[in-house]
C-alpha cells in the first residue's frame, strides 16, 4: 500500500531554509533532524532563491491548491487556445472557398 504524500507548511519550509543558510549545520544534518530528504531541502532553497524580490508569503503559495487568480488565468488560457483553433479553422475554410469560386 502506498503511503500518503507528506505536505509541509510554508513556515516549515522557510524555517528549514533559514536553518540551512545559518551555516551552523550542513544540509544533510538539517535534513536528518527535520526528517526530510536532502534533495527536498535543496529544491525548497532553489524555489526560494528563484523568487528574489518577492515577499516571504509569495515563496510557497500553497499546497497544490490553486488560488482564484490562478484558476481564472488557467480558464482564460484554455479559452484562448480554443479561440485560436477556431480562428485557424475559419482561415482555412475561407481560403478553400475562395479557391473554389475562382
Amino acid at each position: 500500500m502506498a503511503s500518503k504524500r507528506r505536505q509541509f507548511s510554508r513556515e516549515f519550509k522557510l524555517e528549514a531554509i533559514r536553518l540551512m543558510g545559518s551555516g551552523e549545520k550542513s544540509l544533510k544534518q538539517v535534513a536528518r533532524e527535520l526528517g526530510v530528504r536532502a534533495d527536498t531541502l535543496r529544491s525548497w532553497k532553489e524555489q526560494a532563491e528563484g523568487r528574489i524580490g518577492m515577499s516571504a508569503g509569495d515563496v510557497f503559495p500553497g499546497n497544490g491548491k490553486r488560488t482564484t487568480k490562478e484558476e481564472e488565468l488557467a480558464a482564460l488560457r484554455r479559452e484562448l487556445e480554443l479561440v485560436k483553433q477556431e480562428r485557424d479553422f475559419l482561415k482555412k475554410a475561407a481560403a478553400y472557398f475562395a479557391k473554389e469560386s475562382r
